[in-house]
């Protein structure tokens, strides 16, 4: 649990630091990129919580996540149809089911019996 928040707090440190600044063309690319990286990266201490962790499914769905989500941005703006909106709804979505889990899994520790759905 110590390296993701090593990790965390190491690449927020960076994107406060560095002076890129991305064009306002692409903004729609990043936010949704971001999104697609934070549902994995949720996903990811969810499983490692239930002891499900792998890391060969965790990169593949990191990179894959955020690539299929901005190909699908750039299919929507080419066709003129906001599919930013479903990406955003989708990935939101399964942010929200991680958290939630992680935050179950926390409460009910202490707990033999776990009520949480599956």
């Amino acid at each position: 649990m110590l390296i993701p928040m090593v990790g965390l707090l190491t690449g927020i440190v960076i994107g406060i630091l560095c002076p890129f600044v991305f064009p306002a063309s692409y903004s729609t690319y990043v936010a949704i990129g971001i999104l697609a990286c934070a549902d994995s990266v949720l996903g990811g201490v969810r499983s490692n919580l239930f002891k499900q962790f792998t890391l060969s499914v965790f990169v593949s769905g990191f990179f894959g996540n955020a690539i299929l989500a901005m190909l699908l941005i750039f299919l929507g703006q080419h066709l003129n149809i906001q599919l930013s909106v479903a990406a955003v709804v989708v990935f939101g979505s399964r942010l929200f089911q991680n958290f939630a889990d992680i935050r179950r899994f926390w409460l009910n520790k202490g707990k033999k019996e776990d009520n949480m759905l599956m």
